[in-house]
């Protein structure tokens, strides 16, 4: 089998994960200035938004002047056709479709073309290296295979690496259990939650995780993978590695697991990433709180120029381990819009999440925000196996340093998702 020559070696891969911060960002401006000269004017959204801007940028400081792109900018005015109005081309040009879940209001239509799928391809040869998957693996990828581009992507790049892979599209949870059983499977595909909810069917169905040979899962869509007690409950129920990858639609697949489980590696060789302070609004510096901002450097058709993710990260750069790739450490921490005031204390759904899945009793859960007056109030709902939420209320005293109310609701009563988990209602 042939792979898509757009695709790198693993050697390549690693020469690129070593290039030193100079190097890199060279390397970025090249890319960068060889997209502008692609995507203008034929790019009616760019031409206009950067009008007046610079046309080749002398070094990367200067991207910093450029206007961002939020999303609401993409969405389109009209329904007939669904087309965002990043396009570079033609509808006739693409080749793709699919659009975003729709889980923080109107889903984004996304297209793309021959070319940039095989760039999203090569994305996703960072997070399969990460796993160590290979052609002798068999892979189960338990996703619906609907518009959300979900796995997809993942799919087209197994196939090109010369795994056996298994869509689960259309089947119940106990009939993917039942064909990775029969296949052998050896890697799973899914979301953090939906990993959590197939083990739960499993034990349901007195079917011991420990006989299906699965060694190494990929979670995506959720940033529970890279969060230290889902992955080891995942990890320790499955008895297998968990990897963690971080894309979306509009974007493509920019983050894959560290081989230190520290957080995501963003792929710089695809992506320019900036870091802006939550406190100060300038440049972020090591470590500290930020909003990630991410600039696509292969996808032609549908090109993002320092688009505001809304997602808060850690930055790191110069960590040990050999990849040069500025490190999210922890991976992505949360959304800016997700961010709950308690009683003067910033809080976050996954700071919550992180604290619930470290009690393995705990099932499944679901938080509700509301407004007391001007002031922030939060409900946690449980499925608890030993039906004792004040040791829950406990701890997230404990860590967050506040009183939440904790209630304990009937098994099985709580929504599962196959998809993105939607976990957190915002009543504000």
């Amino acid at each position: 089998m042939t792979t898509p020559s757009s695709i790198t070696t693993p050697e390549q891969r690693r020469q690129l994960e070593s290039l030193d911060r100079p190097a890199l960002e060279a390397f970025q401006l090249d890319r960068f200035n060889a997209l502008l000269q692609r995507i203008l004017p034929a790019n009616e959204f760019y031409a206009q938004k950067l009008a007046g801007s610079p046309q080749q940028l002398e070094s990367l400081a200067e991207l910093a002047q450029l206007p961002f792109t939020v999303k609401d900018e993409l969405l389109p005015t009209s329904e007939q056709p669904p087309q965002p109005k990043n396009l570079t081309y033609p509808l006739e040009a693409y080749v793709r479709f699919h659009q975003t879940s729709g889980t923080r209001g109107r889903p984004l239509p996304v297209f793309d073309t021959a070319e940039d799928w095989e760039w999203w391809l090569e994305g996703w040869q960072y997070v399969l290296d990460s796993a160590g998957i290979t052609a002798d693996d068999r892979a189960m990828l338990a996703f619906s295979f609907g518009p959300f581009i979900g796995f997809w992507t993942a799919f087209d790049s197994l196939v090109a690496r010369g795994t056996l892979v298994a869509p689960g599209g259309g089947m119940s949870t106990l009939q993917r259990i039942d064909v990775m059983e029969r296949l052998q499977t050896t890697a799973l595909f899914c979301t953090p939650t939906y990993a959590l909810h197939l083990a739960e069917v499993a034990e349901k169905n007195q079917i011991d995780l420990k006989h299906l040979p699965v060694k190494k899962i990929v979670v995506a869509g959720e940033p529970g993978g890279s969060i230290p007690s889902i992955r080891d409950r995942i990890e320790s129920t499955w008895h297998a590695k968990l990897t963690d990858h971080s894309g979306a639609s509009e974007i493509g697949a920019w983050g894959y697991g560290d081989l230190a489980a520290r957080g995501l590696h963003i792929t710089e060789n695809l992506c320019i990433a900036e870091f802006i302070s939550v406190d100060t609004g300038e440049p972020a510096v090591d470590g500290e709180l930020s909003h990630l901002i991410l600039t696509t450097l292969g996808r032609v058709g549908a090109p993002l120029i320092r688009y505001r993710t809304g997602d808060l990260v850690r930055p790191r750069w110069n960590v040990s381990g050999g990849n040069n790739f500025v490190l999210l450490e922890g991976g992505v921490l949360g959304r800016n819009d997700d961010m709950m005031v308690i009683r003067g204390v910033n809080i976050y759904p996954t700071s919550i999440e992180q604290i619930l899945r470290s009690f393995p009793e705990v099932v499944e859960y679901r938080l509700t925000a509301r407004k007391r007056g001007q002031m922030d109030s939060v409900l946690i709902e449980v499925e608890d196996r030993l039906e004792e939420t004040d040791r829950i209320a406990a701890e997230l005293q404990k860590q967050l340093g506040l009183s939440i109310e904790v209630k304990l609701v009937e098994p099985m009563s709580l929504p599962r998702f196959e998809g993105k988990g939607r976990r957190f209602i915002d009543e504000r």
